[in-house]
């Protein structure tokens, strides 16, 4: 039996796995954008909750054993609730993993980075458009200052002109709309908790949903871009190794996109799908509410134990 004080720090580590089926119905019902950024947003709340909370039980666990008492100035332990050991020590060894993956996985996307941007820098540009001599049929958006697309030269041969454009339309939206930033935070918060790992691939479609839909309006074709897109995809066969953040119009479920660029473009939602959006965000929406309202409790529910063990308030 797991004690009252301890539900709280809980609950921002069981909400994330609510996380998989809400993100999948985000991207379908949200407009592209919006899907991007409520998904963000909410796998990052979720991510530090879920941190905030193991840091919680970890610390109730410390503050439990005499020698951490003491050198944190309590007068005696905390109690040793029923389950808080086991719990702590979960929580310890969780902790250590995310202290681990967590600077391996941003120093890896920032080694990646900067590969790709040295690399790119020795290829001769034509605007934002960097062109590798390849074999391989790959193109990317590669953010930075400028951003870049790169591009290569069998990939340029995969597509007609009028391809090569909504092609490069659709890298552009991903360096206009920071896509990047979106990739990196969401890649990082999945080594938080197992639960937000498949939030990477829902940010990633909703990314390239929204570089597809701006690409249709820059064309005023959307089954010219359906087109460069579904030829690309079918070109790339073994992708050049490519940033981990950097955004690429090849890659998602291609099929899926190619889809719904077919289709025509819905100037409203209204009715029973304008509710299934509503009813999408709102619900990712409670559950970044629910877990900070967790994380807090638990947070306060620790600190006033402290002060009763420190004798600075009744109850000890």
């Amino acid at each position: 039996m797991i004690a009252p004080l301890l539900v709280a720090p809980l609950v921002p580590l069981l909400v994330p796995c609510a996380v998989p089926p809400l993100a999948r119905r985000a991207v379908a019902r949200l407009a592209p954008a919006a899907a991007l950024w409520c998904l963000t947003a909410t796998t990052v709340v979720l991510a530090v909750c879920s941190l905030a909370a193991l840091g919680t039980l970890t610390l109730y666990g410390l503050l439990a054993l005499p020698p951490f008492a003491t050198l944190g100035e309590l007068i005696h332990p905390l109690g040793s609730a029923p389950g808080l050991l086991p719990l702590a020590a979960a929580a310890t060894g969780a902790l250590a993993v995310c202290a681990w993956a967590l600077p391996r996985s941003a120093a890896r996307q920032i080694g990646e980075y900067h590969e790709a941007r040295k690399a790119a820098d020795t290829q001769p540009t034509a605007g934002d458009l960097c062109v590798i001599d390849s074999p391989d049929p790959d193109a990317y958006a590669l953010p930075g200052s400028p951003g870049r697309i790169v591009v290569t030269t069998s990939m340029l041969r995969s597509l007609s002109p009028a391809e090569r454009e909504a092609l490069f339309a659709h890298e552009r939206a991903h360096l206009s709309a920071r896509h990047h930033y979106h990739l990196a935070a969401v890649g990082l918060a999945a080594h938080c908790h197992p639960g937000l790992r498949p939030a990477g691939a829902a940010v990633r479609l909703a990314a390239e949903r929204a570089a597809d839909e701006a690409a249709a309006a820059a064309t005023g074709d959307r089954q010219l871009t359906a087109r460069a897109i579904g030829r690309a995809a079918l070109a790339t066969r073994a992708a050049r190794r490519r940033p981990t953040v950097a955004p690429a119009a090849t890659s998602g479920p291609v099929p899926q996109r190619v889809a719904a660029l077919l289709r025509p473009p819905l100037p409203g939602v209204r009715g029973r799908r304008h509710l299934a959006a509503v009813a999408a965000g709102v619900l990712l929406a409670l559950c970044a509410c629910l877990s900070l309202a967790g994380a807090g409790a638990g947070a306060i529910s620790l600190h006033q134990s402290v002060e009763i063990a420190q004798g600075e308030r009744p109850g000890g």
